[in-house]
């Protein structure tokens, strides 16, 4: 075997180990994972929150046993296979192995672990830009059409992963028209790639329509509500910290994509990132929707320096950009990670604290991060849900309803009872069982409020069952409310409940918190 295979190997090794070690045992998973675990229970063409694709992996999950184990593979897979791709891109552009290491640690130690975190779509999205530009490449090197087809099917299961990806688009068509790579649209076959993709996308549209096109509203809501408080100068800014480790590479990459000769057939990929963060601008996209942009042009970066710096005095700054990214990487491993317990985190807050990552959404200093506290509470959630769930049922079909798509998702991914929570929230209003009369409830609410006294006028008993009382997590304080003997059919207020909802044309509830907006 080459020795360039096995060190790819390695790094694919290195990758996994580190998406299994970096989030400390004492965490759950984080709310939005259960969302998307749930979706594969419900399979469809589309949801609410994001398009089916990673209802499919969910499914695949469920089949292989639905275990944290798996749950954590498919990003960390992604993220190994991201890897992969850009090594493969060196090669496509004749880079050798300084080239393949240096964008390697480069890709292995950024924001992609903490991407790769997570399950989340946004980890295939990354994937699946990278892999587009990897096809653009083969393409302006060969001129063969098969390229042009598997560009149209990773497009189009883009899509299908992320609305996102359409910002490639956006933004390099235009970048081809104004360059001598124009000639792409007077080949036939990028119509067929082109009618290709849309027919991969076409049983969403469907969908889409069938269902009054709910990314519609939803996309002026996250406008309204959370994109329109993106500042601007904190999403170029993240731009330069996603990459730390090569940054130089990239901007090198920049550099040579307008002035190396060996890239002037590619210089559409300088305007196309030109164009495409400047879209993500003016739409004032989160930061990190644009990260799936970079692995490509830390690859063009990579390979330019190993030219210049192949012979003289210049070739000792090799081992130099080769420990960049881990040198930077190592204090940002002690505080970008739920590595540590949440009390070691707590009686250690200071560097925390100094770097303002204590500060939750509500301004106020917590003793943990709150992506951290949001890993929380979740299993203590569901098995008191359970416990209460077990006495209930003997007596009759019991509803659990929740405040949250994160409290239901985690209800159901941890409970032993086979209970199936609901929600007015997200998806999970497509979801209510209406076919069953319940005689019991279980409602999870956020805060009590007058809970007791509203509901339990339609019960026999009803009376505060539990709370979570993790310390640490964003939950604390949520309460478990039961109700028992309902003395109405409960199905009509749900029903009317769900239309109410459905019916709104502005409403915080339906992307609260989603960070896997399209």
């Amino acid at each position: 075997m080459k020795k360039n295979v096995l060190i790819l190997i390695l790094f694919t090794i290195v990758k996994f180990v580190l998406q299994y070690t970096l989030v400390s045992p004492e965490y759950d998973l984080q709310r939005d994972e259960y969302l998307h675990l749930d979706q594969g229970s419900h399979l469809a063409w589309g949801y609410l929150s994001v398009p089916p694709v990673s209802s499919w992996i969910s499914w695949l999950i469920k089949i292989l046993g639905d275990s944290v184990f798996w749950v954590k593979f498919f990003p960390a897979l992604f993220g190994a296979l991201t890897i992969v791709v850009v090594w493969k891109a060196i090669e496509e552009l004749k880079g050798n192995l300084f080239a393949c290491v240096l964008a390697s640690l480069g890709l292995l130690f950024s924001s992609l672990l903490r991407l790769n975190m997570l399950y989340q779509p946004n980890s295939l999205d990354v994937l699946l830009w990278t892999s587009f530009f990897y096809i653009l490449i083969k393409y302006v090197n060969t001129e063969k059409a098969k390229w042009l087809y598997w560009g149209g099917i990773i497009f189009g299961i883009g899509v299908l992963n992320k609305y996102n990806i359409a910002f490639l688009a956006l933004g390099f068509i235009p970048a081809l028209l104004i360059t001598k790579q124009r000639k792409i649209f007077t080949n036939p076959h990028t119509y067929g790639a082109t009618f290709l993709a849309l027919l991969i996308i076409l049983p969403n549209i469907v969908w889409q329509y069938n269902h009054g096109f709910p990314v519609i509203h939803h996309m002026k809501e996250l406008s309204k509500i959370q994109l329109v408080n993106v500042d601007r100068f904190d999403f170029l800014k993240s731009q330069f910290l996603f990459f730390i480790g090569v940054t130089f590479v990239i901007l090198f990459g920049f550099y040579a994509l307008l002035f190396y000769k060996s890239f002037e057939k590619f210089r559409f990929f300088f305007w196309g990132y030109a164009i495409t963060i400047s879209l993500f601008i003016f739409f004032r996209a989160k930061d990190y929707y644009a990260i799936g942009i970079y692995p490509i042009y830390i690859g063009f970066g990579s390979v330019y320096l190993e030219n210049i710096l192949k012979n003289g005095w210049q070739r000792f700054l090799k081992p130099v950009c080769i420990l960049h990214p881990l040198l930077l990487f190592m204090p940002i491993y002690n505080l970008a990670f739920p590595n540590k317990s949440p009390e070691s985190i707590a009686e250690n807050s200071e560097s925390y604290r100094k770097f303002g990552l204590l500060r939750w959404e509500d301004g106020k200093d917590h003793p943990l991060p709150q992506d951290f506290a949001d890993m929380l509470g979740w299993k203590e959630l569901a098995q008191k849900v359970d416990k209460e769930y077990s006495r209930l049922s003997k007596t009759g079909n019991t509803l659990v309803l929740c405040d949250n798509y994160g409290q239901a998702g985690a209800i159901n991914y941890y409970s032993n009872k086979g209970i199936k929570a609901v929600s007015f929230n997200a998806d999970y209003i497509n979801w209510f069982d209406l076919s069953k009369k319940y005689k019991n409830l279980i409602r999870i609410k956020n805060r009590p409020e007058d809970e007791l006294e509203e509901t339990g006028a339609f019960f026999e008993h009803a009376v505060m069952a539990d709370s979570v009382t993790n310390p640490y997590a964003r939950e604390k304080g949520t309460v478990i409310f039961s109700f028992e003997g309902a003395t109405i059919d409960i199905r009509k207020r749900l029903r009317d409940e769900i239309v109410s909802v459905k019916g709104r044309t502005s409403t915080n509830a339906q992307i609260e918190n989603i960070e896997t907006d399209k």
